[in-house]
Parts: C-alpha cells; structure tokens; sequence
C-alpha cells in the first residue's frame, strides 16, 4: 500500500510540475512577445519579418538578438526554438545557438550594444 501511495504521490507531483512549467513557458513566451515587439523598433523592422526566413542583416541581427533576450529570462535554447515555430519561424538549435554566441561576441567588442541590450531588458 505505501508503495502504491508514492507512486500516486510522485504521480501527482509530475503532473503539478508539469503545469507549473507550462504556465511559466506561457510567462516567457509572452515576455519574448513583448522582446519582438522592442526589437523590431530598434532595427526599423516589421515584427512579423523576424518570423519569416529572410535572411536580410537587419532581419538576421534582431533575430538573434531575440534569440538573447528570450535566453536571458532565462529560456532554454529548445524553449526558444519551439517559440520561434510557433511565430512561424522553424529554425534549428544549432542555429540558435550561433545567433546566441553572435550577441555575445558583439556585447565583448562594443560597449553601446551591451547599453541597448539593457535598455531593452
């Protein structure tokens, strides 16, 4: 009988951890929402491009930019991916993960990006 009543117990508690993260995933993903949103009026784009497969410089540097503030929330890289598919945007981890290391290279090397990233934040 115990045993039987942990594994309800441990059951349960993976059923509540399971929509804890969810609501919270709901709470980043809105937050990136509004992350779109800024990004888009600092690179003079329309929202809706960074979801689209362009591949102009502008497009490409908000998207990665994107890409690093939603990681900042603190978004996991498959979080991003998944919230990017469902803007529209398919993209793939290794993807992601390059876009990441970018923003970072460009925050060592220049002191107004860093300054932007934080206004932003």
């Amino acid at each position: 009988m115990e045993y039987t009543q942990q594994l309800i117990t441990s059951y349960n508690h993976s059923l509540w951890l399971q929509e804890q993260n969810q609501m919270t995933m709901t709470e980043k993903e809105e937050g990136c929402d509004v992350y779109a949103k800024r990004v888009a009026k600092l690179f003079s784009v329309k929202e809706k491009d960074i979801f689209k497969k362009k591949k102009t410089q502008d497009i490409t540097d908000a998207r990665q930019l994107l890409y690093y503030l939603c990681s900042k929330r603190p978004m996991r890289t498959v979080a991003i991916q998944r919230y990017m598919k469902s803007r529209g945007y398919d993209i793939g981890h290794s993807t992601i993960r390059w876009g990441l290391a970018s923003v970072k290279r460009k925050i060592e090397y220049d002191r107004d990006y860093q300054s932007v990233i934080e206004r932003l934040s």
